[in-house]
């Protein structure tokens, strides 16, 4: 049998991918694109009248407008991002405000949170899985505005869980005592959505 034929050009996958498969949940595939999925029409708020609100079970209602969100403290934050469709990307960049700073002298008795979004979007998550430094407010990827279609001019960033529960074009968030799930888990998704669980379906 002949040796096989290797281009000079040719580098081989097997030690990028021995690097990277410890960071690829079960069943998902490494992608280099960032895909756009969208279950409607994508919003197009202008920054005049963008707001933020924090509402439910706390002690007072917070709300910032676009120039005062932009002038909380901001983080950048580097993470890997895996969607329920089973794509995952590596290393993406984001620039935004951790929860902890939007929800710091907060007083609340809540457990859970529903965000809202332009579009009529809504998701739940444990409080305790948007904070500790576990979320936050981007609005920039890769070093530019964040674009609509990726959920600018903001949206809720929680990496650990599947992409569906960083939602898109994120407009408040509201605390409550008791779980209530949002738009997709309503519609067959699993409630909390853990990828290195494959928790994609009720059931699941």
């Amino acid at each position: 049998m002949g040796v096989p034929f290797i281009s000079r050009g040719f580098r081989g996958r097997r030690r990028e991918d021995a690097a990277v498969a410890g960071r690829i949940p079960p069943g998902q595939y490494l992608t280099r694109d960032f895909p756009v999925l969208s279950a409607g029409p994508t919003p197009r708020t202008p920054l005049d009248r963008w707001d933020f609100t924090i509402r439910g079970a706390v002690d007072a209602p917070r709300r910032w407008t676009w120039d005062e969100f932009r002038a909380l403290p901001s983080e950048t934050i580097t993470r890997d991002i895996h969607c329920v469709t089973k794509w995952s990307k590596l290393d993406t960049v984001w620039e935004g405000v951790s929860l902890d700073t939007l929800l710091a002298g907060v007083d609340t008795d809540a457990r859970f949170v529903v965000a809202f979004c332009d579009g009529g979007y809504t998701t739940n998550l444990p409080l305790a899985d948007v904070t500790g430094g576990k979320a936050w407010i981007a609005y920039a990827f890769d070093g530019k505005p964040l674009a609509p279609e990726h959920g600018g001019p903001a949206r809720l960033l929680v990496p650990h869980l599947y992409f569906w529960k960083s939602a898109k074009w994120v407009r408040s968030l509201r605390l409550m005592l008791a779980d209530e799930p949002g738009f997709w888990e309503t519609n067959g998704y699993h409630d909390y959505g853990d990828p290195w669980r494959e928790q994609r379906y009720w059931g699941d």
